[in-house]
């Protein structure tokens, strides 16, 4: 969309350097998103994946985007195969297509649609020690050159966004999203299990979905966590994690 005012410029930003910042390029990329939530988790798996224009009220313009990638039903059963094999319910749907918390940010970060992209669902439990697991459980897929990417917001109370009352709350989780992130993996396991506890949790996210793809990207490295963007946007803090 238009943006006058420059409100999402260095979020674009981030997003465009995304490719320069990986030691390779990814042979598929695997995109955790806060839009799809099915009993058990779930990959896209059509060769050529439709759009889902999940969002209202929006410029008609919005509604004829394109990002004609394509998918990759090998890696989305790969992927389900994994779970499946550690217990955990998985399944493929061919006719599901990618969400705009998809297609957004790698229409900025990989434009030429050349990389395959599988979507991955979010188990409707909401639980976060089932996310966490999950990403675990998807760690080989990394030594395989598939790039997992966490596709939500560090920050999402759309009640809150614009308003000077909370920004204080809102560096306060930040604060703790970065001491979390970037601890060892034992340890940032253990607190993103418990994020309802942290300074200003519930209020930073009333509803979990838009956290828990985190969980995921955190818990497929064995590493700490990096703080790779942190802006202040519509009055509340936000950041971006790389984990290696």
């Amino acid at each position: 969309m238009d943006d006058p005012n420059g409100l999402w410029t260095s979020m674009e930003a981030y997003l465009r350097a995304l490719p320069a910042s990986l030691p390779a390029v990814p042979k598929a990329i695997l995109v955790v998103s806060a839009h799809w939530e099915t009993d058990g988790f779930c990959f896209t798996s059509a060769a050529q994946p439709s759009l889902v224009y999940d969002y209202y009220n929006f410029p008609p313009h919005t509604y004829e985007l394109r990002y004609d990638v394509p998918g990759s039903p090998e890696l989305a059963r790969r992927a389900a195969t994994l779970l499946s094999n550690a217990g955990f319910g998985a399944d493929v749907d061919p006719l599901r297509g990618l969400d705009h918390g998809v297609f957004v940010p790698l229409k900025v970060a990989f434009p030429e649609a050349r990389i395959p992209v599988v979507e991955m669902s979010l188990d409707a439990s909401l639980d976060p020690a089932v996310h966490c697991r999950a990403g675990g459980v998807l760690a080989p897929l990394r030594e395989e050159g598939i790039l997992i990417i966490g596709s939500g917001m560090s920050f999402h109370n759309m009640r809150a966004y614009g308003d000077p009352r909370a920004t204080a709350a809102s560096k306060e989780f930040d604060d703790w999203l970065l001491r979390a992130a970037t601890a060892d993996a034992a340890t940032r396991e253990g607190m993103l299990r418990h994020w309802s506890e942290a300074p200003a949790g519930h209020f930073s996210h009333p509803r979990e979905e838009h956290l828990l793809p985190l969980m995921v990207a955190a818990g497929a490295s064995s590493v700490p966590g990096v703080r790779q963007f942190g802006e202040l946007v519509l009055e509340t803090a936000i950041s971006g994690f790389a984990f290696a």
